[in-house]
């Protein structure tokens, strides 16, 4: 796989940090997860696969030693503290990249490492709020909301450190030297906006929240609940993708309003969900399926992995949990990712075998485990 040989040590955190070391691990990394030690009784990392466990307290200078001598034989580390963490440990990158050089220090954080609120609490819609993306989503009259945490944890904050670990590594490859990724989920967010940004000057975004083009203000570009109480997504926004989407819902083109009329948006909107509302979203996948009218079915996660299309290529796998999940994209033709199909590790599950890789002795680790610096986690035979 393409990042076969990478050794990564990705400090257990939450949701943006677990999603960057599975990325890794699916297109090959050799991804260690250093949970914390004393381990508590649930394990929130539901984004482990391809990854092993070591159970270690960095909080005793014997664990903050053990983690140094780590980073000796790796090329990433992943961390998810805030600005300062690292450093009241001894870990931070100045002392770690003294140590190795050509080691990628990845800090994955809300607000960055630098600013006023490089200290703070957050969580995505924080991020979100402060990267401006918040303040343009949501319907006409509504407050702003977010879509879940998908934009700012996962897409600015892991998409975009792993990204950022992957372009270092490649520039090591010519300067033989490590450097630190300072992965913000503000900026990550904003950058992902950049369109927002870009496309303003084109007229997109003049109107209030939720009256324009993109953000639910058109009629064709909208979702439609059918009469099974399931619901078609519209994406019609071409003026030949416009005209199929008008021929499969029964109207005269000739005699409807311009399409970029929007003050008749409304009740066209009104006219469309009522035609919307008189069948099944079978019937209407029927009428539009095999034409350019831009009109799919909403599934659902149930859904997905069943529709023919998904099938086809394969998008989803399951695990030997028989647990569903997305399979890792993009493709790669030469050296696709293939995500271990084995179930998330336990956390302390490869303690003792990840350190003796790490060249670690029998007797150091047996000392580490009398401190209770590290835990063993393992699974216990089904008999």
């Amino acid at each position: 796989m393409a990042l076969s040989g990478v050794r990564v040590l990705e400090l257990a955190g939450l949701a943006p940090s677990p999603l960057c070391g599975m990325i890794l691990a699916d297109f090959g990394a050799q991804v260690v997860r250093v949970d914390r030690c004393p381990r508590s009784a649930m394990n929130t990392d539901v984004q482990g696969r391809g990854k092993r466990s070591l159970a270690l307290d960095l909080k005793q200078g014997a664990g903050a030693a053990a983690l140094r001598r780590l980073c000796l034989r790796a090329d990433v580390l992943v961390e998810p503290f805030r600005h300062g963490v690292m450093e009241k440990l001894g870990l931070g990158p100045k002392v770690l990249l003294q140590e190795n050089p050509k080691l990628i220090y990845a800090r994955l954080t809300g607000f960055g490492q630098s600013g006023r609120y490089a200290k703070s609490a957050g969580h995505d819609i924080n991020y979100l709020a402060l990267s401006g993306v918040l303040s343009k989503l949501g319907r006409k009259d509504e407050n702003p909301y977010a879509p879940v945490n998908l934009l700012a944890d996962f897409a600015g904050g892991g998409v975009m450190c792993a990204m950022g670990i992957i372009m270092a590594l490649y520039e090591r490859t010519k300067s033989g030297k490590g450097q630190v990724v300072d992965a913000s989920m503000v900026e990550g967010a904003a950058y992902l906006s950049s369109f927002l940004w870009k496309s303003q000057n084109l007229g997109l975004w003049n109107r209030l929240r939720g009256e324009n083009l993109l953000d639910s203000g058109a009629p064709f570009y909208e979702t439609y609940k059918t009469l099974d109480g399931k619901f078609m997504a519209v994406g019609a926004i071409e003026p030949q993708f416009y005209e199929q989407l008008v021929k499969g819902l029964g109207l005269d083109l000739d005699k409807l309003p311009s399409q970029l009329s929007f003050s008749d948006w409304p009740e066209m909107k009104k006219m469309f969900a009522a035609l919307f509302s008189k069948k099944t979203q079978a019937e209407w996948c029927r009428i539009f399926d095999g034409t350019d009218a831009c009109v799919t079915p909403v599934l659902s996660l149930d859904e997905v992995a069943l529709y023919q299309h998904n099938k086809e290529r394969g998008s989803f796998i399951k695990n030997d949990q028989e647990e569903i999940s997305p399979r890792p994209s993009p493709l790669l033709s030469r050296t696709p990712a293939t995500p271990s199909s084995r179930r998330d590790p336990f956390i302390g599950e490869h303690t003792e075998e990840i350190l003796l890789e790490f060249g670690f002795t029998k007797e150091e680790i047996a000392k580490l485990h009398s401190e209770k610096v590290i835990e063993f986690n393992k699974p216990k035979a089904n008999l």
